[in-house]
């Protein structure tokens, strides 16, 4: 709580009546200007406690006019009566008066935004511009001045658009925006730094112009009004000027920038006519009035709303009490209101949350009055500190709102009532008692037998005696902060604390040095006293002797806690071992961090309420919150481990006042544990009770908190201090201390998850209220086998029924959850399951606890399975309270509305007719019509069955009435089948069988149809019912035809169909219908009779249905037979059947038997020519050989070199190798290497060499390349040397390759050496065709060609010779043509020198017409 401490100007007696008064933006001084109609006015200036500034003092024989304050300067410029304009200067009261101008009185006067110029005009219309230096000083003559001659009435600058934001534009440059870059760099134009001061300004007169007066002094109209205007504004954010006439119409202009206006909304304001008006502007843009009516009027001109705020005599105003004038302090967001009966009302905006920001209305809340004489005749806030100035006709007060006293100590609590009335209660004696103070009261401190007060400049104590408070002593200090021990005051001054008597004599100082800074926060708890200065250190006290010890060495938290800007509150524990501090940050903001410090470990520790975590120790996730700060902390005065702070959300705090915090909502009281050894331990956390103000103290049992006034017994003086039991201690509140301590260790060993000592801690307490708070406990620990013992203990049979049938949940936290719920812990329940996700579980709870619309939201999103079914459980709950509207919803809903709404509505026919009419659902017209029915309205209820496409009922009440031709009609057309039958026993009743027999055909009801027809003799229509009916039906009419000894091919054909088919064949045998027993085999199968395949297999075989015989035999597992036949006949074995004779069952044939069935099937295959087929039988019975063969006549290339490398047996790869050389392997380089491949994995290197040896012959004779031909001879040697040959050929052959590789070699090499020694190399040739066997190794022609060229090449002198060895070649070779061996520009050269044509039409062998290309072999 809040109230308003108000103090008197302290006027000279000379002065006069006030009639004005102004604040100073930001110094907290006050002008104040006083009229006298004899003597004239004056102007004087005042402090924020009213102290009279002496040297400030302007007197005059004429009336003050205008006070306005300089912006940021102590400088006011006053107008008056006779046109004269002073400055006044504080608080030197220097005087400077403006040169002679003005004539007239002055009626405005205004600072531009900076206080660089100031505007001046009188009552006959002239206005001066002033130039006043950066110290507030006039600085030459007037810059302009305009005559208008008319009277000037308001005037307002206009600001300047704002400049460019310097940190904005880094961070976006940083982030890489090169426009914000851009505008960095010298290439842009130069950066506008915002904001500047605005020159321009707008003048009214009071014929309704609007005038523009710009930066040098030049002006213009700029609009122009009916009646005189009383007020301008102009919302910055809207760039939007605004005009009030003396009417109070409201017109609201857009400015351009050519200097016109645009009006864009005109309206009438409301105002009681012939009283004064006072308006007042917010920069969010609202207008407030006051118009001489027991209400406040407010536009929101950004919203385009309004509404008024009005007085509440519950809050101690009267009635017909008039609101004279408002302020508006937009610091503190309050709007203040003066009363003609000397009140001051004061709205508060309230952010409230989950409200909406349009209802602006429900954000004001009326605060408590402050009372002030006479009438209230004018309103301001002003200065930095908020302060409200109010004139009441006879003097000035200025109001500071001052935060109520609190303290709480030994039962005793103080709560203050008004600026001097303090509440005392006295927890012990239960008396409550009121101290009127002749002081106002700053702050108290209370102990068991007295009362301390003080005002920052007297301190005064009263001894507290049962029902009596007697004043022991006052005496003069100036500490803002006192605290009390026992008989001893503490006081602070600049760098020591001061131990006085109640009288004031000082016993003691405790001096701190320069670093240690000057004591500001004081606290006692227990024999301990803790201090803080404003250096952020603190220093621990033993007050247990008769001198206060220092009990620990001055710590600095500033070494400790980064950021830190100020120490806000200190305390100590019981036994001094640990204190607690709350501090501000560098940029003022209240931290969101307690910090603690150890004054045995000398450590600070923390715990941070905004993410819920203590900076070590043990935390319960599950109860933290996040996102929060604190705001007050309090230890209990006898256990030194119990703590608790109150706490408030981080934006709550950002965005309101302490004030506002505390009263808010959303303030929860958190406990902690704070030991050693275990660090911080968060042992509680609740949202602090509504109707409770601010957490006073913690004293086990209770914690105490302030509240608003209680309405007590008249005569009694109403409680300020409301307590509420701890959560453990609920039932225990009276109990003694022994038990206190028990549940406090019982509390802390819980806290900790120590469930054993926790049980030691209070086994000797026989209290169910304890035993549920421990089973509590055990739902935030989850120790469910704890919780047993504790519901046995508390005789709760229900509860333990309850968790016994939880346990077939897996989740443990639903069965947490259960026993939560039977504890009255709904939201902990709510919690624990939405934590394992058992979603249908809370759904059920929901709906059990009443919580219907989170019932729905959670089966609509999370438990989509049940949806329907929780629609049906909410429309069921509405139908139980009467709501038949919403519950018809939901039964849609749910689809349950077909049955469901015509139970609900059958007691409200006429509703129910309606229901039914609009729905047009086909359920729901067949109920209604059945409801027809029983009330004998048959042709209504045909009306509807129709509707409800019941042709069953149609038929039914048709047959019923006697409409028979219309009931067959139905029937036929529709084809429904149970009204197909309901007609059909209709006419078998009638003994119409053929109708009977038709109808019970459509109803599919043919065992009937079939009966009629045997009674009947339709043995035409029993054929064709018996195939569309059952084989029970079939069979039925097969015997009645055997019976008959007719149709026996019906029989036949209807045993067969039934299934019957042995039955079939033996009656299709014995009546020789061959016909018949052709459709039976085509269904028979392996699965069949194999006595009855054979029997059929030999009819088909006499008949020569060799094909048919074969299936049967196959079907009945006489492989070799059907083998036989297929050879006999020459019968084609396909894929199919082949399959169908391999066995793959072991129980069918022995292994041996079936590799000999696969082999004379591949054999079959082999004759036929179906050599893949005969391959897959070889290969499955195991015959690769076989296999290999049938694939290789099949010449599958692909198929053969996959089969050999599968396999990979020697045999196989020598087969396919052999294979591969029968191909066109010269062209395909891979084939060559699949050969090579082959060859060597099947272990042939003779094979191999011979394949070396014939590519290299392939080499020389098709491309002359004796150099790979002689790679290729190298490898065959290789492979024969590996030959072992007993017999003497392999060696024969040896020397044969070695002599051709010796000749190779000695060719190629002479063809190597030629480049450089031509002469050699022929000489080698010519030596070269001596040898013996030349040709098979070195064909002749090649050599012979050699020479031949090389002597084409060497000139005129040699072609003779070169023609002669042409002519030894053609001798040598005369079945060849030698061009073969010569290229052609040598032949021509040889013509061209000879001069002869060479003739080659003898020659058989030509040119190779394809050129070939010469293939890498890759032989090594």
């Amino acid at each position: 709580m809040a109230v308003y401490f108000d103090h008197r100007i302290e006027a000279p007696e000379s002065s006069a009546v006030p009639s004005q008064l102004t604040w100073h933006s930001a110094i907290p001084v006050l002008a104040v200007a006083s009229s006298s109609p004899t003597t004239g006015g004056n102007v004087d200036l005042y402090l924020h406690q009213g102290e009279y500034v002496e040297s400030c003092h302007v007197e005059c024989q004429h009336q003050p006019t205008v006070l306005r304050w300089h912006p940021t300067k102590p400088v006011i410029a006053i107008g008056w009566e006779n046109g004269e304009v002073k400055l006044l200067t504080h608080p030197s009261g220097d005087q400077t008066i403006l040169p002679s101008t003005h004539k007239a009185c002055i009626t405005l006067m205004e600072w531009s935004s900076s206080g660089s110029r100031l505007v001046s005009g009188d009552q006959t219309g002239g206005l001066a511009v002033w130039k006043v230096d950066a110290r507030g000083k006039l600085q030459g003559n007037y810059l302009g001045k305009h005559e208008f001659n008319k009277p000037l009435t308001c005037c307002i600058f206009r600001p300047t658009s704002p400049g460019d934001d310097v940190a904005m534009l880094a961070r976006a440059s940083v982030g890489g925006d090169e426009s914000a870059l851009d505008m960095f760099s010298w290439k842009g134009a130069p950066l506008k730094m915002g904001p500047q001061e605005g020159l321009a300004f707008f003048v009214s007169t009071v014929d309704g112009k609007v005038l523009s007066v710009d930066e040098q002094c030049k002006t213009s109209t700029l609009l122009s009004v009916e009646g005189s205007i009383k007020k301008l504004f102009y919302h910055e954010k809207r760039e939007v000027l605004a005009v009030i006439t003396e009417t109070m119409m409201l017109s609201q202009y857009t400015l351009g920038s050519e200097g016109s206006a645009q009006m864009f909304m005109k309206v009438k304001l409301s105002s009681k006519s012939g009283q004064n008006v006072d308006i007042v502007w917010t920069d969010n843009g609202l207008l407030i009035t006051a118009t001489g009516e027991q209400v406040i009027r407010l536009w929101d001109l950004e919203r385009d709303d309004n509404y008024v705020l009005s007085l509440d005599e519950m809050l101690g105003f009267e009635r017909g009490e008039i609101i004279n004038c408002v302020s508006y302090c937009a610091g503190k967001e309050i709007l203040a209101a003066g009363t003609s009966h000397g009140r001051i009302a004061l709205w508060r905006m309230v952010a409230q949350p989950g409200s909406s920001s349009c209802d602006t209305k429900a954000q004001w809340k009326l605060q408590t009055p402050t009372e002030i004489q006479g009438n209230v005749t004018q309103l301001q806030w002003g200065s930095s500190l908020n302060l409200l100035a109010a004139n009441n006709s006879d003097t000035v007060l200025i109001l500071c709102e001052h935060v109520m006293s609190a303290h709480f100590s030994q039962q005793v609590a103080a709560m203050q009532l008004t600026p001097t009335q303090l509440s005392i209660t006295n927890f012990k004696t239960g008396v409550n008692l009121a101290l009127q103070s002749d002081v106002h009261i700053k702050g108290v401190c209370v102990i068991k037998d007295s009362v301390t007060v003080w005002n920052g400049k007297q301190i005064t104590v009263y001894e507290l005696s049962g029902t009596v408070l007697r004043n022991t002593g006052s005496f003069p200090c100036d500490s803002h902060v006192v605290a009390v021990h026992g008989e001893n005051l503490y006081t602070v001054e600049p760098n020591r604390v001061q131990i006085r008597t109640p009288q004031g004599t000082v016993k003691q100082l405790l001096n701190f040095t320069k670093a240690e800074g000057n004591p500001m926060l004081l606290s006692v708890c227990q024999s301990y006293l803790v201090v803080g200065t404003d250096t952020a250190h603190i220093r621990v006290f033993d007050l247990s002797r008769r001198d206060a010890k220092a009990h620990c060495s001055a710590k600095n938290l500033s070494e400790q806690i980064p950021n830190l800007g100020a120490l806000s509150s200190v305390k100590c524990n019981a036994n001094g071992s640990q204190v607690s501090i709350l501090i501000s940050q560098v940029n003022g903001r209240r931290d969101h961090k307690v910090y603690f410090y150890d004054v045995e470990m000398d450590s600070v520790t923390y715990f941070d309420f905004f993410i819920g975590r203590p900076s070590s120790g043990i935390s319960h996730p599950e109860d933290s919150e996040s996102g929060r700060c604190p705001l007050s902390h309090f230890w209990d005065e006898s256990e030194p481990r119990l703590f608790v702070c109150e706490t408030a959300p981080i934006s709550f705090e950002s965005s309101t006042s302490y004030l506002d915090m505390v009263n808010g909502v959303d303030v929860s009281v958190v406990t902690l544990f704070c030991t050693q050894e275990h660090g911080l331990l968060l042992q509680d956390c609740y949202p602090k009770p509504g109707g409770l103000q601010a957490l006073l103290a913690l004293d086990v049992p209770y914690y105490y908190f302030s509240c608003k006034p209680s309405r007590g017994t008249p005569g009694q003086l109403p409680s300020m201090v409301s307590r509420r039991a701890l959560r453990d201690f609920v039932g225990l509140e009276n109990s003694e201390k022994a038990t206190r301590d028990a549940m406090l260790n019982f509390s802390f060993y819980l806290t900790i998850g120590n469930m054993d000592e926790a049980f030691k801690s209070i086994k000797l307490i026989k209290s169910k209220v304890v035993w549920e708070n421990m089973a509590r406990m055990c739902v935030k620990t989850c120790r469910l086998d704890v919780a047993r013992v504790c519901l046995g203990n508390m005789g709760n049979a229900r509860a333990a029924k309850a968790l016994k049938e939880a346990e077939v949940e897996p989740e443990q936290e639903a069965q947490v959850a259960m026993l939560a719920i039977q504890l009255g812990m709904l939201e902990d329940a709510e919690k624990l399951y939405k934590s394992c996700q058992r979603y249908d579980l809370l759904n059920n709870f929901y709906q059990a606890s009443g919580q219907w619309q989170q019932a729905l939201e959670t089966a609509e999103i999370h438990d989509r399975i049940h949806l329907r079914t929780t629609y049906y459980s909410y429309a069921k709950y509405l139908e139980s309270m009467g709501d038949k509207t919403l519950a018809l919803a939901y039964y849609e809903n749910s689809d349950t509305h077909r049955t469901e709404v015509p139970r609900m509505l059958q007691d409200d026919t006429s509703s129910l007719e309606i229901y039914v009419n609009k729905m047009k659902d086909k359920n729901i017209y067949k109920w209604w019509a059945q409801y027809l029915e029983s009330q004998s309205d048959m042709d209504s209820a045909l009306h509807f069955y129709q509707c409800a496409q019941d042709y069953l009922s149609l038929v039914r009440v048709h047959c019923y009435m006697g409409n028979i031709q219309k009931a067959s009609e139905i029937a036929n057309e529709t084809g429904d089948r149970a009204a197909s039958y309901h007609l059909a026993r209709h006419y078998e009743g009638h003994d119409d069988i053929k109708q009977a027999v038709h109808f019970y055909t459509r109803a599919q009801a043919y065992n009937n149809a079939i009966r009629l027809c045997k009674e009947n003799g339709l043995d035409d229509q029993l054929m064709n019912l018996a195939l569309l009916s059952n084989p029970e039906d079939m069979m039925e009419a097969a015997c009645y035809y055997e019976e008959k000894d007719t149709h026996m091919d019906r029989a036949v054909a209807l045993y067969h169909k039934a299934g019957y088919v042995s039955k079939a064949l033996e009656l299709a045998f014995t009546t020789q219908q061959f016909s018949a027993l052709q459709l039976i085999a085509d269904d028979l199968n392996e699965n069949s009779d194999p006595a009855l395949l054979a029997r059929c297999s030999d009819f088909f075989i006499t008949h020569s249905q060799y094909e048919k015989a074969v299936d049967l035999l196959v079907a009945a597992k006489k492989y070799h037979q059907a083998l036989e036949l297929c050879v006999t006949q020459n019968l084609t074995i396909t894929d199919e059947l082949a399959e169908r004779m391999t066995v793959t069952d072991s129980k069918d044939l022995s292994e041996e038997a079936r590799k000999e069935v696969l082999e004379r099937i591949a054999d079959c295959c082999m004759r036929q020519g179906n050599y893949h087929l005969a391959t897959k039988k070889y290969t499955q019975a195991g015959n690769k050989l076989k296999a290999m063969r049938a694939l290789l006549k099949s010449g599958d290339t692909e198929k053969i070199v996959f089969f050999a490398n599968v396999c990979r047996q020697k045999e196989l790869f020598i087969m396919a190798a052999n294979y591969l050389q029968s191909l066109d392997w010269r062209k395909n380089p891979e084939i060559v290497k699949t050969i090579i491949g082959f060859y060597t994995k099947g272990r042939a290197p003779d094979l191999l060499g011979g394949f070396y040896e014939a590519c290299a012959q392939v080499e020389i004779d098709d491309y002359q390349n004796y150099e790979k031909a002689l790679d290729a001879l190298t490898e065959a040697a290789k492979c024969f040397s590996k030959v072992r040959d007993s017999t003497g050929k392999q060696e024969a052959r040896m020397a044969d390759l070695q002599h051709k590789i010796t000749l190779i070699k000695k060719f190629v090499h002479l063809r190597r050496i030629y480049a450089e020694d031509a002469g050699e190399a022929v000489r080698l040739c010519e030596a070269l065709l001596e040898e013996p066997e030349l040709d098979p190794a070195v064909r002749i022609g090649d050599a012979f060609g050699f020479l031949v060229e090389h002597h084409c090449q060497q000139g005129n002198f040699q072609v003779v010779t070169a023609y002669r060895k042409l002519e030894e070649l053609q001798k040598l070779l005369p079945s060849q043509n030698v061009r073969y061996y010569i290229s052609q520009a040598s032949v021509q050269a040889l013509q061209k020198e000879m001069g002869t044509q060479m003739d080659s039409g003898d020659h058989r062998l030509h040119e190779k017409e394809d050129d070939e290309v010469e293939e890498d072999l890759n032989l090594a």
